[in-house]
């Protein structure tokens, strides 16, 4: 007898609720076969078989709550080999004559990815190709679209893509299974497996047998929703708790007055109920679902609102020292190293000297804890078209310009190619935000949690400034420290920029570590 019980959830998530039950006590199931999903507060988890056998007795009902490596049920060895067959078919007998099919060739799951550490699921965002199409090894199949990044994923072996599990838009956990593919010839017997997803939403249409999220049910009682008002997008049209969301906001006659409820209620923490709309607006308006980068970085950029102390403080730098460097250099510069002298490098050089100096903007709060860091992983903010991604160069106090300066190129291109991996942006220790290549003329950057400090970089814009006792002309930039105030005190933040302003306007300053 074998025990199924709770997987891993995720970090810091300890306990989850079993959602739905998909087979009963005494059918027969395969290897890695879905028994049932747990809902936790982030996301939905299939739990699968983890050997051949019989399902026994269900220890945790729908409904219940449970905690990692809990028991959830038993499974008993395997019994008659049909047994399987009939238990996957479940109602129509089309699919049954599949399953000598599937012996006659070698059969490879497709599973998700590594996604990288702390990432632990992703979603389904577009399919390359459909059941039944011919793939040689290593052509994309899909791709998955994760909080920071897209993960491509290609096919493990030459043959044909068998089935397909997680259909787009579909969250997935890492280590999960996509697909099952057939080594070799194995396209004839595909376009039967591809008929079963389609016969499945029939019965599920009458709703006898979905069994929608707890969290969804929670939210249409909240809204005065009921399931025929709401489109499920979960597996067999279960409704999640983001459907309700969605059909909670949708601009129609009925909603309006339930949400004038919800606001009197309950107001939703993080968004305002939208206003009715014109039928005329709405006919010219656009909805689209935010991608999982979005809707990470909007959440991200809240909570660091909500959890930090962050202030402000800025200040003025001529660039007058740093330009006339450039000039002087850069043929050579770029002769000798093949990449051109940009001014990250300086900024970069500049924030390692002065962190050295205020250790605490370096540094971060964890728990009761402020860990101070020895070293800088330098985070360099990188516009692309799918939102702002933080690529970070490690230990960028210990390199030279041009080696700090290639790195950012190639990482910057690399992120407007959607090609970064997760290592390649996590472990940041401070970040520089340059908004001064958008024409910016001054900002407050945001924190990028858990570090304790930005520098906002702005447009170099030349104005009339006092020197000596003379009105002259300088090229001029305004900068900005975001800081976490619980740990950065405010003598710390302005000594910070006022050394990043000495080394910019004196760059001898770096040479003489002064």
């Amino acid at each position: 007898m074998t025990d199924v019980r709770v997987p891993t959830l995720g970090e810091s998530v300890t306990e989850a609720t079993v959602a739905t039950w998909f087979v009963k006590p005494g059918a027969a199931v395969g290897p890695d076969e879905i028994l049932c999903e747990l809902e936790t507060d982030k996301v939905t988890v299939e739990v699968r078989a983890p050997e051949a056998g019989v399902l026994g007795e269900i220890v945790a009902q729908e409904g219940e709550t449970v905690g990692v490596n809990a028991l959830l049920a038993t499974l008993l060895p395997a019994g008659a080999s049909a047994a399987p067959a009939q238990s996957k078919s479940e109602g129509p007998a089309a699919p049954q004559p599949a399953a000598p099919n599937f012996q006659e060739v070698k059969m490879t799951d497709v599973m998700v990815p590594a996604l990288g550490e702390s990432v632990s699921e992703a979603t389904v965002s577009t399919w390359f190709k459909k059941p039944g199409d011919a793939v040689a090894q290593d052509e994309i199949l899909c791709e998955l679209e994760t909080d920071k990044v897209s993960v491509e994923v290609p096919a493990p072996v030459a043959g044909t893509l068998r089935e397909i599990l997680a259909a787009e838009g579909e969250t997935v956990a890492a280590g999960g299974k996509l697909a099952v593919m057939a080594e070799g010839a194995g396209g004839a017997v595909a376009a039967p497996k591809a008929a079963a997803p389609a016969a499945a939403p029939a019965p599920a249409a009458g709703g006898k047998d979905v069994e929608h999220a707890p969290a969804a049910k929670k939210a249409m009682a909240e809204a005065g929703l009921s399931p025929d008002q709401v489109t499920g997008t979960g597996r067999d049209g279960r409704i999640m708790k983001e459907d309700v969301a969605a059909a909670a906001a949708a601009p129609t006659p009925a909603p309006a007055p339930v949400q004038t409820t919800q606001v009197s209620i309950a107001p939703p923490p993080a968004s305002v109920p939208r206003a009715p709309v014109p039928a005329e607006d709405a006919a010219r308006e656009e909805r689209v679902k935010m991608t999982r980068l979005r809707a990470t970085i909007a959440r991200r950029l809240k909570d660091a609102q909500n959890t930090a102390a962050m202030l402000t403080t800025y200040n003025e730098v001529d660039m007058s020292a740093v330009m006339d460097l450039r000039t002087a250099y850069k043929d050579q510069f770029e002769k000798k190293h093949a990449v051109k002298l940009g001014f990250m490098g300086f900024f970069v050089k500049a924030c390692c000297h002065a962190l050295k100096e205020v250790p605490e903007v370096n540094a971060e709060i964890d728990g009761g804890d402020i860990i101070y860091k020895n070293y800088v992983h330098m985070g360099v903010a990188v516009g692309t078209p799918s939102g702002l991604v933080v690529p970070v160069v490690r230990d960028a106090d210990a390199k030279g310009f041009a080696q700090i300066e290639k790195e950012i190129g190639a990482l910057g291109k690399r992120g407007r190619d959607g090609k970064l991996t997760m290592q390649e942006m996590q472990g940041g220790s401070f970040t520089i935000s340059n908004g001064g290549v958008y024409g910016s003329l001054m900002s407050s950057p945001i924190l990028n949690p858990p570090q304790s400090g930005i520098l906002g970089m702005h447009k170099i814009q030349e104005r009339p400034v006092v020197v000596n006792g003379q009105i002259v002309i300088r090229p001029m930039m305004y900068l900005a420290l975001s800081y976490d105030h619980r740990i950065v005190d405010g003598k710390g933040a302005v000594t910070f920029l006022v050394r990043v302003k000495e080394a910019l306007e004196d760059p001898r300053r770096l040479l003489m570590d002064l």
